[in-house]
């Protein structure tokens, strides 16, 4: 066993939209400029605010999900990654004891921090309000046992409106306000009908965390911060390591621009673990598939806002379709899986056409179709999984399309929802489904081991 003694606190708050992930990255925007070695991780299945964590330290961000995982694999999964920082920021997922169905805090922002003995920053918002909020955040401390909540930070308060809420929450609840945070537009991240428009799109980015890092180093008690964090409770946990199960390193061209941009780093990882080279590709702007490609994987994103400019690429379809033809293994999730169809129709209702691999269109809701944790079972063979197999994913998508396939059967957790899902053959899956691939650690192994029998048979 090793032990696990990183200086960390985790980022919550009472819903979403509280400012978790503006608050966050200022904070690890401020924690940079004082020298710190530091990493960054997202709790529960989340691909935007990784993004942001990224962008600030040049870094890769981490999910920590207690669905995908068990206890034990989170606290070595963040044990390992951790041991070289000198303080960890964790932000957590919607409500602060929000987890799996709504009604349970499996996989919340609680669970994560129970499970890491990772000391609390509730950030609490102040408009409208004064003793009342200390209300809320007693409630918050007396819901449920070992909440770890250490401190307070008050978003959207003005400085007159700080000195009396801070001391009636202090009265009221006996924990430190850290300080707040004033509206300031000009540091606010916009959202998009997925969340937070993502990192890359954000011109000012850089601005916009700096500015937020300025308004945290003048109001907010950052050395408070660090204190808490370095008293954070040790844990132990069993290290382990993935062996290679090829020795050709199978390359592995993965999509990756504005239109197809959400992965888990958990999961390039565990299938460069495996022996598998990752290379990536634009869709929107390379004209061919890398020369020397085994197999693909065309992750979630945005298709829908840049549909025109991928189906003007008509050499990369073409590429694209060729490489099916051929029988090359193709991993598509959710954007993906559009970008593999007849057609697209974007935003304003215009169709464009796409790649044709997959039959039919797909079209925009105007509401979340599907969403949130799912089990999957194979009902069809494939290389993916063979009939009976499960393994867990996520969906969370406005679009739908006519014709979602039938090779999967999906079911919510604690729901009686279910419904039939993906494409899977010998050298396809695709679907709406995002995975994570160290919880489904026979996929990843599958799609390695198609890859790499594909460079074999071309010699």
């Amino acid at each position: 066993m090793s032990l696990c003694a990183t200086p960390r606190i985790l980022i919550s708050a009472v819903s979403s939209g509280s400012g978790k992930t503006t608050i966050t990255s200022g904070l690890l925007r401020c924690l940079a400029r004082r020298g710190m070695k530091l990493e960054a991780y997202k709790c529960g299945p989340d691909y935007i605010d990784p993004m942001f964590h990224k962008r600030v330290l040049d870094t890769p961000c981490r999910n920590l999900d207690l669905f995908f995982s068990t206890e034990d694999e989170v606290r070595t999964l963040f044990g390992q990654s951790s041991q070289n920082a000198e303080l960890a920021v964790l932000e957590g997922v919607m409500g602060f004891f929000d987890g799996l169905g709504g009604t349970t805090t499996q996989a919340s922002a609680y669970h994560l921090a129970r499970t890491t003995h990772t000391p609390v920053i509730l950030i609490a918002d102040g408009r409208g309000t004064s003793l009342t909020l200390a209300s809320v955040i007693k409630g918050v401390q007396e819901f449920r046992e070992q909440t770890h909540i250490a401190g307070v930070i008050v978003n959207r308060c003005s400085k007159s409106a700080y000195s009396l809420i801070s001391r009636a929450v202090e009265s009221e609840c006996d924990i430190p306000v850290l300080g707040y945070v004033p509206v300031e537009h000009d540091a606010v991240l916009e959202s998009r009908h997925l969340g937070l428009i993502t990192a890359d799109e954000v011109t000012d980015l850089q601005a916009r965390i700096d500015k937020m890092a300025d308004l945290l180093d003048d109001s907010v008690d950052v050395d408070g911060l660090i204190a808490i964090a370095r008293d954070a409770e040790p844990f132990e946990y069993e290290p382990f390591e993935i062996e290679p199960i090829v020795q050709n390193a199978p390359v592995i061209a993965v999509a990756n621009d504005n239109a197809f941009c959400f992965y888990y780093e958990e999961s390039l990882e565990r299938l460069r673990q495996l022996g598998a080279t990752i290379v990536g590709f634009s869709p929107l702007h390379d004209e061919k598939l890398p020369e020397d490609a085994d197999a693909l994987y065309f992750g979630g994103g945005y298709p829908e806002l840049y549909a025109k400019e991928l189906s003007a690429n008509e050499a990369m379809l073409a590429s694209v379709r060729h490489a099916c033809g051929t029988g090359m293994p193709i991993f598509a999730e959710c954007g993906g899986f559009l970008y593999l169809k007849e057609h697209l129709t974007d935003l304003e209702g215009i169709e464009w056409p796409l790649a044709g691999i997959l039959p039919g269109g797909a079209h925009y809701t105007g509401k979340l179709s599907r969403f949130g944790y799912i089990e999957l079972a194979a009902q069809q063979a494939g290389f993916a999984a063979q009939i009976g197999e499960t393994f867990r994913a996520h969906e969370f998508h406005y679009y739908d399309s006519d014709e979602n396939g039938t090779a999967f059967h999906a079911r919510k957790p604690l729901s009686k929802r279910n419904w039939d899902c993906c494409y899977s053959d010998n050298h396809l899956f695709a679907g709406f489904p995002h995975l994570y691939l160290p919880a489904a650690p026979r996929f990843a192994e599958n799609f390695v081991r198609a890859a790499s029998a594909f460079k074999e048979a071309k010699g």
